[in-house]
């Protein structure tokens, strides 16, 4: 008989350290979920507010004679682009950040590198880089988008993509997240004539048509 009591407290004992144990599991749990949603950073959110083409021209060469591809692209274009932090408690470190632009699909200008900033929380930051500065550097291009480029710049109708990449990392309150990859994609399309496409640095400044649409991954 006393052995069965003494074996009944061992398992009661038992049931109470588990129950303990799950407690404090559940409540570190919560604690740590709460300061999750407390302190978790959103990631930044992208706007195009401007946008300038000073050269787009399309030139067909000759690679039968091994004077380069048969079709080029020579663009000197600037965006500016707003970054805005969402968070009122993260703050945001870009590093290591690089953009370059696409029409149709295909690059039309070297990629350019952009300086390392840190974005304070709820501010805005700014990024204006300028593609083809110095002069612009044809690049190949298909036959298919020498052609399309034409006929939109006669529509004054030009889709444009700005893409930046890099990388990004967080400072929320006690919270420091690590580097984790950013990828930020805007269309822009742009009124853009024919002036552009015949050469010199006269066409600057150009209207957007469309809100431009941004998605941001960081």
């Amino acid at each position: 008989m006393g052995q069965q009591l003494c074996e009944m407290h061992r398992t009661r004992r038992r049931a109470r350290i588990i129950a303990t144990a799950l407690l404090v599991a559940s409540v570190a749990t919560a604690t740590v979920l709460v300061v999750y949603l407390v302190f978790r950073p959103l990631k930044p959110q992208a706007s195009v507010v401007r946008a300038a083409v000073y050269r787009m021209a399309a030139t067909a060469g000759n690679s039968s004679e091994g004077r380069g591809p048969p079709y080029t692209l020579a663009a000197s274009v600037r965006f500016t682009t707003l970054l805005h932090n969402p968070s009122d408690r993260a703050t945001v470190f870009y590093d290591s950040l690089f953009a370059y632009v696409t029409y149709r699909g295909e690059m039309v200008a070297p990629p350019v590198p952009l300086p390392g900033t840190v974005q304070e929380r709820g501010a805005d930051v700014a990024l204006s880089p300028r593609f083809g500065l110095g002069g612009a550097v044809p690049v190949p291009v298909s036959a298919d988008t020498a052609q399309a480029l034409e006929g939109d710049c006669a529509a004054h109708r030009v889709e444009l993509r700005l893409v930046v990449m890099g990388r990004v990392k967080y400072r929320s309150g006690p919270l420091m997240t690590g580097w984790r990859g950013l990828y930020l994609r805007c269309d822009a399309t742009v009124g853009l004539g024919v002036d552009a496409t015949v050469g010199g640095d006269e066409a600057g400044d150009v209207p957007l048509l469309e809100y431009p649409k941004c998605s941001v991954d960081a």
